[in-house]
Parts: C-alpha cells; structure tokens; sequence
C-alpha cells in the first residue's frame, strides 16, 4: 500500500453551517455543528488514506483534551499519527470555520501554529511520497532532508509565502501553489502546479507546460478541498515512486480536480471520506 507522510499543520476545527456568512458585529444562528481535526497536512492525509492509501501524519498536538478529540478523529479516518512534542499541554491550534450552506462558501478563523517549536522528529519508514505543507519548519525541513537522502519525491502545498520556504524548496521535487502564491524568486522546483479556484490548473516543467480543466459540479461544502487536492496529488505521486515526467503530469492533476470535486459535493467535515474510492475514476 503507498504511504504518504505528511508533515505540518493540525489544529482542532469548529465547522458552523450558517445561511449567511455574519457580517461585523452581527450573531446568527447555525443550522449544525461539528468538531473534527482540520489544517492542510491533517485533512491531506484523511483525503490519502480516504483514497486508499496508507497516510502517516507528522505534527504537534499535545496531550490536552482538545489535542486527545483530533487524535481520535485521525484514528477514525485511518491516519496514523506521530507527535513531535506528546507531552505537551498547551491547547492545539484551533480553527473556527463558518460554511454557508447555499454554495459552501466558507471562511476562517485560524491561530495555526506559530511560536511553536517543534524538534525534527520525523519517521519516513517505508514512506512513497512526503508532503509538506510549511508548517512546524524544524520538522519541515528535516523531513525534506531525509526525504531527498531516501530518494524520496517531495510534494508542497505552498498555501503562502513562509520564511522556511526559502531554505525548504531546494528540496521539494512537486511545488502545488495557487494563482495567488507570491515566491520573492523564480521557482525553479522539477514540477510546478498551480490551481486557480474553478478556472484550468496550470503546470510546467524543465521541458514542457499545460493545463488541466478543473470538474465542474455543484459545490456544497469548499472546506479543507484545497488540503484534500494535494493529498490526492501527493498520493498520485507517491504510486509514481519518482518525481512525475511531463507526460505523467496531467493525469495527476486530473486525480487530484477529481477528488476535490468529491469533497465539496458533500456536506460536513468527514461526510466526504466514505463515499471518497467509490466516487472515484
């Protein structure tokens, strides 16, 4: 089975389906409520093992009782999960997330996870393929080393600029960017992606570019179908077991726009997961 490791963010997310998004200073009442783990390389690996894969996450939580309900919640959905700092009893990132229910637009609230020092503890046992999300840089980037001494393929989800991104990128074989990404220099990684929200994926390589058309279906629920596109790609690549040639490239994307399509079809944080293989090509 191909095992992705993903490497970086979890928090704990409190998902509201609202009618309307509230503007300042305004209350409104939720139509449900739900608590699930959240942040890009959590839900990446709930969409790998979703997927059939075998997903290891490596993060911070803790032992505080809202780090104890997002462990248990990972376990739930198959994600094997390694703590870099177990003992700690500071609370976890918390992500509060308001979904409007006519389209799925969402928005959110999040501390994520700065000033949080994590050691390099990071275990690439049997791993196929590593994604990072920049998040936890000491991790990161250790990750990134060992995964290049392994021989590895290193994917990125470069959500936005981060310092560790400057040393972090000479090692990573796949960059999954958006439109919206902003790199102070070219990026020169073997593959770069970007997706542009409904609109065609771009990519190039060293020899060649293109697009891919994203699927169009109905959304209902748009959170975390970032996170759940890159732990498709990054699976994708992890059954390459090498960094994708131009030619592999588009079929990729299209597993990936394929996937994404499948979460925001469904309401709710982990209503996705069980119909995920099924709705697959």
């Amino acid at each position: 089975m191909t095992l992705v490791v993903a490497v970086g963010l979890c928090t704990v997310d409190l998902v509201q389906r609202v009618t309307a998004l509230p503007a300042p200073g305004e209350k409104v009442q939720s139509l449900s409520v739900e608590v699930a783990a959240g942040g890009p390389a959590a839900n990446a690996a709930v969409a790998v093992a979703a997927l059939g894969g075998r997903a290891r996450l490596s993060t911070v939580l803790g032992n505080h009782p809202l780090a104890r309900l997002a462990a248990e919640d990972l376990s739930s959905c198959g994600v094997e999960l390694t703590d870099a700092l177990p003992d700690r009893a500071d609370p976890p990132a918390v992500s509060a997330v308001s979904v409007r229910a006519s389209d799925g637009e969402r928005t959110v609230v999040s501390h994520n996870a700065a000033g949080v020092a994590a050691p390099p503890l990071v275990d690439l046992t049997s791993a196929n393929a590593l994604l990072l999300d920049g998040h936890h840089p000491a991790l990161a980037l250790h990750a990134a080393r060992s995964a290049r001494e392994r021989g590895v393929p290193v994917v990125l989800d470069a959500g936005s600029w981060k310092p560790v991104l400057a040393e972090l990128l000479q090692y990573v074989d796949v960059c999954a960017c958006s439109s919206t990404f902003r790199s102070p220099s070219l990026l020169t990684n073997p593959v770069v992606i970007r997706t542009n929200g409904p609109d065609p994926v771009t990519w190039s390589t060293g020899e060649a570019q293109g697009r891919v058309a994203a699927r169009r279906v109905r959304a209902r629920d748009t959170t975390g179908a970032g996170d759940v596109w890159h732990g498709a790609l990054a699976l994708a690549v992890g059954r390459l077991g090498a960094v994708p040639t131009a030619a592999e490239v588009p079929a990729l994307i299209r597993y990936a726009n394929q996937a994404a399509a499948v979460r925001i079809q469904h309401e709710g944080a982990r209503a996705w997961v069980k119909p995920m293989l099924s709705q697959m090509p």
